[in-house]
């Protein structure tokens, strides 16, 4: 007599390769890494950097810190691999992290005379035609201690001990940043200062949506102390705070009276998600903001979201990468150079801008939640010099008496 209860039905399927299942781990993560990549990332990282990252997803670490995380972890795996035939070892050996230093900060000088110094053809190739690998020379120092730090946060987590702050590895490092020389480049070439805003905005008189749209984000994220392209893009409806409109001359009782928002930033690169930071945003920003908001009809939700070609707008928030396309394209269409200009120069104009009108940098400082003193006074220093008579000096031929 057979027996008439149904058969169990089958366990679902669990995919065998490795790849396919560390894309589908990383699934869980697609509101914060960039899911156009999530194939790449997956062949790149292993099992465990994969469970590593939904660790402080859930342990609530930054978007934005995570991205880098991501990314320095695939490129820390991806060069192992290349110099080592190994995944990355957790921990790190100091002499793996050496090699690290070795093959990023070199002396171009001394590689004329050794191609063996600096990293290897054959590792240098095979990260190339990764496209992870893009600099002929040396690498930036910033970026080489910001995948030390990322290496080193991950040994934290992880729960593992690192080198990192080892007596030999610092030496290196400080010796190799000397032997390479190589000047810290600034994230934007050229400030976007309030001159150069009014040619990006010139390019928004259209009533296209997207025009609507680029005028707010270039002169929100301008007056609002130049914010970074990942507070921009980031922006909701939640954050925004109807203040009592001032006036354009405090001292002057008649001035024209502006409106007023104030901007509640929440995490940033610079505050934790508890500190009430805010930061004012003045005038024709305020005015730029609530004709797209009107225009878009968005109540609630992403401030700032993709236009497709149609005009359809998004449901969703637009990629920090987006408000640098923005600047970038804004630029190209004003006539200038695009290369010059990046999200970044908003933020580097404003204090620009703010040092030739005679604001006190901590007043900017307070708009522009600038922590360090000595990164925001950079940009009143350049303003000064350029206005000073130091660098005239030999600007115009001087006359020597008859004799």
């Amino acid at each position: 007599m057979t027996d008439p209860s149904p058969a169990p039905a089958p366990a679902p399927a669990f995919p065998r390769d490795p790849a396919m299942r560390r894309a589908l781990g990383l699934d869980a993560l697609a509101a914060i890494l960039p899911m156009d990549r999530r194939d790449r990332l997956a062949e790149l990282l292993t099992d465990d950097d994969v469970a590593t990252l939904k660790h402080l997803a859930r342990e609530g670490m930054g978007e934005n810190s995570l991205r880098g995380l991501a990314s320095d972890l695939a490129y820390l795996e991806a060069w192992a691999l290349a110099s080592t035939s190994s995944p990355l070892p957790w921990p790190a050996p100091e002499a793996l992290a050496l090699k690290f230093v070795a093959h990023h900060l070199w002396d171009p000088a001394r590689r004329d005379a050794d191609p063996s110094h600096g990293m290897p053809a054959d590792v240098a190739a095979s990260l190339r035609a990764q496209n992870l690998l893009r600099a002929e020379g040396p690498h930036a120092p910033a970026t080489v201690r910001r995948r030390l730090s990322s290496w080193a946060t991950l040994h934290h987590w992880k729960g593992a001990d690192g080198p990192f702050k080892s007596a030999p590895l610092r030496a290196a490092l400080r010796l190799s940043v000397r032997a390479g020389a190589r000047p810290r480049m600034r994230k934007s070439a050229r400030a976007v200062t309030l001159d150069v805003l009014e040619q990006l905005l010139s390019t928004c008189g259209s009533d296209r949506l997207v025009d609507a749209r680029d005028a707010a984000l270039l002169l929100v994220a301008f007056g609002s102390g130049g914010r970074r392209r990942s507070e921009v893009a980031g922006l909701r409806i939640e954050q925004l705070i109807e203040e009592g409109a001032i006036l354009e001359d405090p001292a002057d009782p008649g001035s024209t009276s502006l409106p007023c928002l104030s901007i509640r930033l929440g995490r940033t690169k610079t505050a934790k998600a508890d500190e009430d930071t805010r930061v004012l945003l003045v005038g024709r920003p305020v005015e730029a903001l609530r004709e797209w908001l009107a225009r878009a009809g968005i109540a609630k939700g992403p401030v700032f979201r993709a236009i497709d070609q149609w005009g359809g707008l998004d449901d969703k928030a637009m990629t920090p990468q987006a408000v640098n396309w923005i600047v970038k394209r804004r630029a190209a269409a004003a006539g200038l150079d695009p290369k010059l200009y990046s999200a970044h120069g908003l933020r580097s104009g404003y204090l620009t801008e703010a040092a030739r009108e005679g604001v006190p940098l901590p007043e900017a400082m307070q708009q522009s939640q600038h922590r360090s003193i000595q990164q925001a006074a950079s940009y009143y220093n350049d303003s000064e010099r350029k206005q000073g008579r130091a660098a005239r000096l030999a600007s115009i031929p001087k006359v020597l008496p008859q004799c």
